[in-house]
């Protein structure tokens, strides 16, 4: 091998390994997303104050406390951090690529904001 083609096959496996790895990095409530074991889950979503993103919750049927609802609910990337979502659609796809496929929607508006919510059940 020469040295483009070492290099070429170290960036492929570089690739592989970082991209293998995004899809075990999010949990709700310490589950990794692909991991939780569900037949059905509910993005709830809503507008988040002075800025353009959503308040994304997940819940799977999860014990929520009540002060810390937000907590066990939202979801988390490998750093522990909260994930933002700039759209239904966008937390859609994400769970759509861990194994959640759509079934219903609908919203209710509190407070002059709208709240979405998204039935999902997953792929088989």
């Amino acid at each position: 091998m020469n040295r483009h083609e070492i290099l070429k096959t170290i960036i492929i496996v570089v690739i592989i390994a970082f991209t293998s790895n995004i899809g075990n990095a999010q949990t709700v409530n310490g589950s990794p997303i692909d991991e939780i074991d569900v037949q059905y889950v509910e993005i709830v979503g809503a507008s988040k104050a002075f800025s353009s993103k959503l308040n994304i919750q997940i819940d799977f049927g999860q014990e929520v406390k009540f002060l810390k609802a937000s907590k066990n609910t939202v979801i988390k990337d490998k750093e522990g951090k909260n994930l933002e979502f700039n759209s239904m659609v966008d937390a859609l796809n994400f769970m759509s690529a861990n194994g959640y496929e759509f079934v219903d929607s609908y919203a209710i508006t509190v407070s002059n904001s709208n709240v979405y919510h998204f039935l999902l059940r997953k792929s088989e």
